[in-house]
């Protein structure tokens, strides 16, 4: 099986340095015009299924990808984005003041704090994790797309290989490019990491 991993293209919030996970934030015009380039990296591509997160964001990038392919879609909260509760659409600058207690622990111990009113990392890594379950289910697809987040992208990266969540760090997935992890006999192995050229067919 092989998994297709794309990140949503760019938003506003990313623009800005907001912390964006539930709250809707649109696509810039970069951000369309990355997932247009995806189309267009990913056209041959023999992509069975299409596993989405619900949030816009990844939604929007999924449609522009397809484009006119007729490929089944499932969107799946599981590849929602970390919720960060009271400090979605809100920049570190003002929550260092505003909520300066929890702000400094979630600094200091991001791995057991939580945000204010939000979703810990060890319930957001469980989550991920419940998601790899599913796929460990079987499937007949042999070829999934997966549209997510940088934060769920790098957590199931790092699982797949067999790391901590907390090696989630050492993959950063960019926009407007494709990563690929290959799963033999349930061992999984990164085949692509942030490319942005065109799949040829035998890669």
């Amino acid at each position: 099986m092989r998994l297709w991993l794309v990140r949503h293209g760019e938003t506003e919030a990313n623009v800005a340095g907001l912390y964006s996970g539930h709250a809707p934030t649109p696509l810039t015009e970069r951000g369309i015009a990355q997932a247009k380039t995806l189309a267009t990296l990913l056209r041959h591509a023999p992509i069975e299924h299409v596993l989405c997160s619900e949030l816009e964001r990844a939604r929007h990038t999924t449609q522009l990808i397809l484009g006119d392919r007729d490929i089944p879609q499932r969107i799946m909260p599981e590849l929602n984005e970390m919720f960060f509760g009271d400090w979605e659409m809100r920049h570190h600058r003002d929550l260092a003041r505003e909520d300066a207690e929890n702000y400094a622990l979630w600094c200091n111990d991001w791995q057991n704090a939580t945000p204010t009113n939000g979703e810990g990392f060890q319930a957001f890594s469980q989550r991920v994790e419940r998601f790899i379950a599913q796929l460990a289910d079987g499937t007949e697809s042999q070829n999934l797309l997966i549209v997510s987040h940088q934060g769920v992208l790098s957590v199931l990266i790092a699982r797949l290989l067999s790391l901590p969540a907390t090696s989630m760090w050492h993959f950063r997935v960019e926009q407007g490019c494709w990563s690929a992890i290959d799963i033999n006999d349930n061992f999984a192995v990164l085949k692509v990491l942030n490319n942005r050229a065109a799949w040829l067919e035998g890669e």
